[in-house]
């Protein structure tokens, strides 16, 4: 019962947008542009397909390293307790674990273009607050950081997501030792995706 009350209290959180579209003959239907900017769809973005008893279809866009949010999470415990560095792991749209800081800091937080854009170029970062390469994480408190490692983790050929180190201390800059760890946990976890 508790559960179902849940679905309604969702279902009064969704909003008309007054647009109706048809299904075509081979059973597509057109998302439209200004939705699919808004929740920052992509061409070749996967998304789930869910339905209800009640005959509702919700599309909600994929996040195949969202799926491995719990194992993520210890991931990145351990990382930056063995650091002593906030790290974090992202899907390609927001960061879905967080560790060596504050959760409500950067947990959940879209990701801002920058970071989607070395996510999409599969990029590789090491630089420091003021460099050119210092790319902004979510937009909101990024220069709170001296320092960043961003490693892009690869599933099957696809950028899925990154692992990201953060620094505060500007008298102990990030290491190599840091940038290796970054390529690691980016390496476990594109392999943990594909098994």
């Amino acid at each position: 019962m508790y559960g179902k009350y849940l679905k309604m209290e969702e279902l009064r959180i969704m909003k008309a947008t007054g647009i109706v579209r048809r299904i075509d003959e081979l059973g597509r239907i057109v998302v439209p542009k200004e939705i699919r900017r808004t929740l920052r769809i992509r061409e070749g973005d996967p998304l789930e397909i869910f339905t209800d008893k009640d005959g509702e279809i919700i599309l909600k866009k994929y996040s195949p390293i969202g799926e491995l949010s719990i194992f993520a999470q210890e991931y990145v415990d351990a990382t930056a307790n063995i650091l002593g560095c906030p790290v974090c792991v992202t899907d390609r749209d927001q960061i879905i674990a967080v560790s060596g800081i504050s959760k409500k800091t950067l947990l959940g937080k879209p990701l801002h273009k920058e970071l989607e854009d070395a996510i999409n170029d599969r990029e590789a970062i090491m630089a420091r607050k003021g460099e050119k390469r210092y790319i902004r994480i979510t937009g909101e408190n990024d220069d709170i950081y001296e320092g960043e490692i961003v490693q892009t983790i690869i599933c099957e050929g696809d950028a899925i997501g990154a692992v990201i180190i953060l620094n505060k201390d500007a008298k102990n800059p990030l290491t190599e030792i840091e940038r290796k760890a970054a390529i690691i946990a980016a390496n476990f976890l594109g392999k943990q995706m594909e098994g």
